[in-house]
């Protein structure tokens, strides 16, 4: 068969364009665990092992206010979220001395909400959108900041969550306000502040709202702001972030919290199952893979639970369902990284990192103490058949993601990451107390 010169023209357009748009959609890293919510990259990413100050640092821009939340990206915008502090310092400082209250950090200023566009090429800022101004009406936790929650992005909006100070949709390209959200004023345990993200699922955003008082799941129109529904639940503090599996052929919003770790339907909030046995403060996250669900919490008893979701229904404690239980080293601040049927886990915030198979819950590796980190509250994070582990004191630990880990490189920064990395192509980037980080090589 011939082919004429613009039949191949035709062609050849067609298969650029799409590798074009599959090397596009391989760079987006549009929430905080990634695409999958996993804390995984695409199979196509592979980030450097090795940097330092003088290596493999493409650029380094200084960042406005404090900030914990993860970078998000989608193709050629870097979103993120900062309070910057502003105005004449109160005396005495205002703060929650919530009942148990210990390492606050008193709130002694206004501030303004932020969301950032940044270019990804060249660390230059795009756009910059003030979303609120006031002075916050609690304090938080001496190592957390008033922008935790990560926003979330599909490349049309980006939904920013301040908490108490409010939900809002921006346009990506202008950085305008499409819409806002005040959802009222949250009461933290201990008055240690918010830190769940918002999720989105084609036109839909989840937010988990749980706190002192009145706690609930909320589902959102992306593009209105409105209620699709709106579930109260009997539950107290939790920072964990909800994630949307599908099973059957329901999606379903799972929610991991002191009282219940629940499933919701996604179309109209009706808990499908129900499981006990997590602790006080819950903070990870949990992940999925193949209709299983595994979370982890340390605080007052330690737990790390894989359920079987697959036609559960009702109240699956003590059932088949449950396919596994360890009380031993299990997570507080980092959420587990799921990558390729491996669970990898760290002890409370601790350089004490598990391998586990995660179907079986068979230990695969270790435990292994890694001595060089110390204070960990970012979650680990896997690309290119590495795992990445980032600490607050500067320090990110590559090992090889094989049946016995060992270490590639130690990596330290002259800053302080409490954010989760987000990895985009063969570049990683790292947000940090001061600095975003652009790292990558020319290879």
């Amino acid at each position: 068969m011939k082919l004429h010169l613009s039949e191949l023209t035709l062609i050849l357009l067609g298969s650029i364009l799409v590798t074009k748009s599959t090397l596009k959609a391989d760079s987006n890293w549009p929430s905080w665990r990634g695409v999958t919510g996993n804390g995984v990259a695409p199979d196509s990413s592979n980030p450097p092992k090795e940097w330092s100050e003088e290596k493999n640092i493409f650029w380094k821009i200084k960042l406005p206010g404090l900030g914990h939340s993860t970078p998000v990206i989608w193709e050629d915008k870097i979103f993120l979220t900062s309070a910057i502090p502003f105005g004449d310092v109160t005396e005495p400082p205002i703060y929650d001395n919530a009942p148990g209250s210990h390492d606050n950090s008193p709130v002694a200023q206004m501030h303004k909400f932020v969301v950032l566009c940044i270019d990804k090429k060249t660390g230059e800022t795009i756009w910059s959108t003030k979303c609120n101004e006031l002075f916050p009406h609690e304090g938080g936790h001496k190592s957390g900041s008033l922008a935790s929650a990560s926003p979330v992005t599909d490349g049309k909006q980006v939904i920013a969550y301040f908490g108490s100070h409010g939900l809002y949709s921006i346009d990506c390209q202008s950085g305008k306000i499409i819409w806002k959200r005040d959802l009222g004023k949250m009461a933290t345990k201990h008055g240690h502040g918010e830190g769940s993200s918002p999720v989105l699922k084609g036109n839909t955003i989840i937010i988990n709202w749980d706190h002192e008082k009145e706690s609930a799941i909320y589902a959102i129109d992306k593009n209105t702001g409105k209620n699709i529904w709106k579930v109260d639940r009997k539950e107290v503090t939790s920072w964990s972030t909800p994630i949307i599996v599908k099973s059957g052929e329901k999606n379903q919003v799972i929610v991991s919290s002191t009282q219940r770790i629940r499933g919701y339907d996604m179309n109209n909030g009706k808990v499908i199952w129900e499981c006990s046995g997590m602790s006080n403060n819950v903070v990870a996250s949990p992940v999925s893979e193949n209709e299983k669900v595994y979370l982890g919490c340390s605080y007052d008893k330690r737990a790390m639970i894989a359920i079987d979701i697959k036609e559960a229904k009702g109240d699956i404690t003590d059932t088949d369902h449950v396919m596994w239980s360890t009380n031993k080293r299990t997570p507080y601040v980092p959420s587990p990284l799921l990558y390729k049927g491996t669970l990898y886990y760290l002890s409370h915030y601790q350089g004490i990192l598990s391998v586990t198979h995660a179907e079986s819950g068979e230990t695969k590796a270790g435990p292994f103490r890694i001595s060089a980190l110390r204070d960990i509250y970012s979650s680990p994070i896997g690309a290119g058949d590495h795992v990445y582990i980032t600490s607050r004191e500067g320090l990110t630990i590559v090992l090889s993601h094989n049946d016995e880990p060992e270490p590639v490189a130690f990596n330290k920064l002259d800053d302080s990451f409490s954010a989760s990395a987000a990895i985009s192509g063969n570049q990683i980037f790292l947000r940090g107390e001061k600095f975003l980080y652009c790292i990558g090589t020319n290879e």
